[in-house]
């Protein structure tokens, strides 16, 4: 290789170049020693370019996809849902395994209502008399031990609140297998005399018990008449208004399903008016205290218009009275 030979000032530039460029060291002096031509270099340098840090368009699709909620909630939770869905389609199209599910099912459920734990041994009725709660046992033959899974409850007590004679009913299971029924029975207060005979009712009308004859129940007032049991509360007001003549008292009756009638011994009757029977009853009260009117012959005392009482005289009393009659007028000699 021939020597250049730099003259003027192309040779203090040289050394200019020399002593401010540093040194190379390694593979850099290596790759000065080794120099290559121009177009060499080039393409080299191509190669190594540095990469575009932006991402491609189907990478920023992917990416902006993600970021949508109904997406990430679909790949969370839609899309395994979905799988196992059709996995469990896949393995149930078989009808033999269909048929294993159930029975595996079907023997789970029993084993677990036949646990002791869940068993009904005994039946505790509280609250009852003994005809209610006989009523109530043959209304339910529970075949003991049940499991409670098997009873309904709620239906249970609907139809023992359905009884006559059960006001309300509250069913709940008690530890040890202990089926508690606590029933609030309804509490008769008149003896009511219908067509179909003797009914026990209680103070809101409502049917208690069938009644065989009078006497089983003398402790309680006596009503009757058609629509006599819907009036229960305005029977009883009466009946307490009459206590001053409660030695004389029979019963009332309901009269045209508008108004009482109070029946006294003796074939006695107070007719009293539809509107404001109690204040009449006080007003033969109070004149019986005063002229002793009910000692009197008289069989009906009238109120039914309160401000002009009428009384019928017995048969006899209305003989004397024509008698005296006549015998004032002249008639009678």
């Amino acid at each position: 290789m021939r020597p250049v030979i730099l003259r003027g000032n192309a040779q203090g530039a040289y050394a200019r170049d020399a002593l401010t460029e540093p040194p190379l060291r390694g593979p850099a002096r290596g790759a000065a020693a080794g120099a290559v031509p121009s177009g060499a270099a080039t393409g080299r340098k191509a190669r190594t370019r540095r990469r575009d840090p932006a991402p491609s368009r189907i990478a920023y699709k992917l990416h902006r996809l993600w970021l949508t909620p109904a997406f990430r909630l679909f790949l969370r939770a839609g899309l395994p849902m979905l799988v196992t869905f059709v996995l469990a389609y896949a393995w149930l199209a078989e009808p033999e395994r269909r048929q294993v599910l159930l029975s595996g099912v079907s023997d789970l459920t029993r084993a677990l209502k036949s646990r002791p734990e869940f068993m009904v041994s005994l039946v505790a009725i509280e609250g009852a008399s003994p005809d209610v709660a006989a009523e109530i046992r043959a209304g339910f033959p529970l075949e003991l031990p049940v499991s409670s899974f098997d009873l309904d409850l709620e239906m249970m007590q609907a139809e023992i609140a359905d009884l006559d004679a059960v006001e309300a009913a509250e069913l709940r299971l008690r530890p040890g297998g202990v089926l508690e029924i606590s029933v609030t029975e309804r509490v008769p207060v008149v003896v009511w005399r219908s067509r179909d005979g003797l009914v026990l009712l209680d103070l809101k009308g409502n049917r208690v018990a069938d009644l065989d004859r009078r006497a089983a129940r003398g402790d309680l007032p006596l009503i009757a008449g058609e629509g006599a049991g819907d009036k229960v509360a305005e029977a009883l007001s009466i009946l307490r208004a009459a206590q001053p003549l409660v030695r004389d008292l029979r019963g009332l009756v309901r009269v045209g399903e508008r108004r009482w009638d109070v029946v006294l011994t003796g074939e006695r009757t107070i007719k009293l008016p539809e509107r404001y029977p109690v204040a009449a009853i006080q007003q033969v009260i109070a004149l019986d205290q005063a002229q002793d009117l009910l000692a009197r012959a008289v069989t009906v005392v009238d109120m039914r218009n309160p401000s002009r009482p009428t009384l019928r005289l017995a048969p006899a009393a209305r003989a004397e009275l024509r008698r005296i009659r006549a015998y004032q007028t002249g008639d009678l000699q």
